[in-house]
C-alpha cells in the first residue's frame, strides 16, 4: 500500500467517525438525560478549549520522532474518552469523558493534514485525493448510521466512534508511514514554544489564519440551523438529507478533480480563497431570504467552494508561511482559529440569532464572509503570497 492510500485510510477512519459524530451527537447527549444547553454546552466547549489545548498538543507532537507516534496516541485517548463517556452515568462524568474524546479527535485532524502535507511532498501525490476519501467516508457514514438507528440501539453512536479512534491508533502505530518529525535534530520544548509563539505574533501568519477561519466559521448557522429551517419551509427529511449530501458530493468532486486541476494549472491558493469567500457570501444570503427548493440545489453545490475550496486553499497557504519545522503548529493554530474558536462562537450564536432573526441569521454569516475577504485582500497586499 502506497503512502497516498495509507493516508486515504486514515481519512476515512478520522472522517468516518466525524460523519456519525457531527450530526449524530446531540441525539444521543439527548438520550442521556442532557437538556439543551447541557448539549449545546458539551459540543461547543471542545471547540472553545482549543485555543488552548490545540497548541499544547502541536507543541507535544512534534517532540516525537515519528509523526504517526501522536496520531496514535491520540486515536487511544479518543478511544478511551468516547467509551467512558458510553460507559459511564452522570452529565458530569460523561461530559467530561465526551470532552476528552472530541478534543483528542480534534487534535488528530490537523497533525495528519501536517503529515499527507509531508508525504505529498516526498512522493508527489495529490493532497486534496487522500483527503477527499475522507469526505466520502463522511457522507457513507452519516447514511449508515441512519440506516442503522432505525433498528438498532441509539448506543451504536458511541460504540461506532470510539472504535474508529481505536482503529486509528491501530493505524498510527503499524499502518501509517514512518515520516520523521525532522530531518535535522530535535527540538527542545522550549525551543518549540518559542517558535509557536512566532508565529502567533507573525502579523502576515495571524491575518491569514483568521481569514480562512471566518470563511469556514460561516457554515456555523447552517450546521445548526438548515435543517430546521427547511423543516419549517415544508421540506421533507427525505429532501434534507438529499440537499446535505449534495453538499458532500460536491465537495468530493472538488477535491479529487477539481484541485488537482486547479494545480497542474499553477492557479493560487490565493485565488481559491477568495472564491470561497465569495461564494460563501451569495450562498447564505440567498439562504437569509427563504429561496425555493430549485435554487437550493445549486446553492448547494456551492459547498465546494465555500468549504471544500477554502480548506484546501487555507492547507496550502498555511504550509507556505509556516517556517522550517513549525509546520505542525501552523496547521495547528489554523485548525484551532477555524475548526475551534471562530466556529465555536458561531455556533453558539447561530441559537440567539435564529430566534430573534430566523433564516435571516444567516446575513450574520454573510458578513463574517466579508470580514475574511477583506482580511484576504489585506494579506495579498502585504506581498507574501
Amino acid at each position: 500500500m502506497n503512502p497516498s492510500h495509507r493516508m486515504a485510510l486514515q481519512y476515512v477512519l478520522l472522517f468516518g467517525a466525524n460523519g456519525v459524530s457531527l450530526p449524530f451527537a446531540g441525539l444521543w447527549l439527548d438520550a442521556q438525560g442532557f437538556t439543551g444547553a447541557q448539549i449545546g454546552l458539551s459540543l461547543a466547549a471542545p471547540m472553545l478549549a482549543r485555543i488552548v489545548t490545540g497548541p499544547l498538543i502541536a507543541v507535544w507532537a512534534d517532540g516525537f520522532r515519528r509523526r504517526r507516534s501522536p496520531l496514535a496516541i491520540l486515536g487511544v485517548v479518543a478511544a478511551l474518552g468516547y467509551a467512558g463517556a458510553g460507559v459511564t452515568e452522570g452529565i458530569i462524568v460523561q461530559g467530561l469523558f465526551w470532552f476528552v474524546g472530541a478534543t483528542a479527535m480534534a487534535g488528530l485532524i490537523p497533525l495528519t493534514d501536517v503529515l499527507t502535507l509531508a508525504l505529498a511532498r516526498r512522493h508527489s501525490f495529490d493532497f486534496a485525493v487522500s483527503r477527499g476519501w475522507g469526505s466520502a467516508a463522511f457522507v457513507a457514514a452519516n447514511v449508515l448510521m441512519g440506516v442503522v438507528l432505525t433498528r438498532a440501539s441509539i448506543d451504536w453512536i458511541i460504540v461506532w466512534i470510539a472504535l474508529a479512534g481505536a482503529l486509528m491508533a491501530l493505524a498510527g502505530a503499524t499502518l501509517l508511514p514512518s515520516e520523521p518529525v525532522t530531518d535535522g535534530p530535535r527540538t527542545a520544548g522550549r525551543e518549540r514554544l518559542v517558535g509557536l509563539t512566532r508565529l502567533m505574533v507573525n502579523p502576515a501568519f495571524m491575518t491569514a489564519i483568521v481569514a480562512i477561519g471566518l470563511v469556514q466559521a460561516t457554515h456555523g448557522f447552517y450546521y445548526g440551523f438548515s435543517a430546521i429551517a427547511w423543516a419549517a419551509q415544508g421540506l421533507d427529511a427525505t429532501t434534507t438529507g438529499l440537499l446535505w449530501a449534495t453538499s458532500v458530493v460536491v465537495e468530493i468532486a472538488f477535491m479529487w478533480w477539481i484541485e488537482p486541476w486547479r494545480r497542474r494549472r499553477g492557479i493560487g491558493p490565493w485565488l481559491i480563497l477568495m472564491l470561497g469567500g465569495i461564494a460563501a457570501v451569495v450562498r447564505w444570503t440567498a439562504l437569509a431570504f427563504l429561496p425555493p427548493l430549485w435554487l437550493l440545489w445549486p446553492l448547494q453545490g456551492l459547498h465546494a467552494l465555500t468549504f471544500a475550496a477554502t480548506y484546501l486553499a487555507g492547507v496550502q497557504i498555511i504550509e507556505r508561511l509556516a517556517p522550517p519545522g513549525e509546520h505542525t503548529a501552523a496547521q495547528t493554530l489554523s485548525s484551532v482559529m477555524a475548526a475551534g474558536v471562530l466556529i465555536g462562537l458561531a455556533t453558539l450564536a447561530a441559537g440567539p440569532l435564529y430566534d430573534l432573526m430566523g433564516v435571516r441569521g444567516y446575513l450574520a454569516m454573510t458578513v463574517m464572509a466579508l470580514a475574511g475577504l477583506g482580511l484576504a485582500v489585506r494579506l495579498r497586499r502585504t506581498g507574501v503570497l
